[in-house]
């Protein structure tokens, strides 16, 4: 499905399953990738990342009408929700920027680089879990390895890599998002 739906995510309304609507095109795109799996509940995983990029988090009525769509029961779509933790239940600012915290990049200061983040940010530091900014623009967290141990401290904001991330690097990093 590629990023034809990653402009700004649309506002939904939550709780009401009568306001949440997924448009015809990515019903039509969704309805036709299912074909491609022996199973409908195969196609799960994809349903839910179609459903994620386009909207920008997973409210209740979507993984209600994935299982609806995969003829499933809605335990089974919000298992593989709660699960994965790519998949988020709550809306999340336009940049997410995902700090390691595993050995390596710990090493490598990924604790002082999540600081400084969350210090140019307004956020705590100290918090636990995703924090985002009042405006809704930025949302930071602590993640597990992001898989490049060599280069470490390393961050992704949104689906761009960054390796070697000082605080200046970060710094322009922060520019650079806050001009687009």
């Amino acid at each position: 499905m590629g990023n034809r739906h990653a402009q700004p995510h649309e506002q939904i309304e939550t709780h009401d399953p009568m306001t949440f609507v997924v448009p015809p095109q990515l019903e039509a795109e969704i309805d036709e990738r299912i074909t491609h799996y022996p199973q409908k509940r195969s196609a799960s995983l994809m349903l839910l990342h179609a459903l994620q990029e386009h909207f920008g988090f997973l409210p209740k009525e979507a993984i209600e009408w994935t299982a609806r769509k995969l003829e499933v029961q809605p335990i089974h779509m919000h298992e593989l929700v709660t699960f994965y933790p790519m998949f988020r239940q709550e809306p999340v600012g336009k940049y997410v920027i995902k700090v390691c915290r595993t050995l390596s990049c710990a090493l490598g200061g990924s604790k002082q680089l999540h600081e400084h983040f969350c210090s140019k940010l307004g956020l705590d530091a100290h918090g636990h879990g995703i924090q985002t900014t009042k405006d809704g623009r930025f949302s930071v967290e602590f993640v597990e390895c992001l898989a490049s141990c060599g280069t470490a401290p390393v961050m992704m904001c949104n689906e761009d890599f960054y390796e070697g991330v000082s605080h200046a690097k970060a710094d322009a990093i922060l520019a650079d998002c806050k001009n687009k």
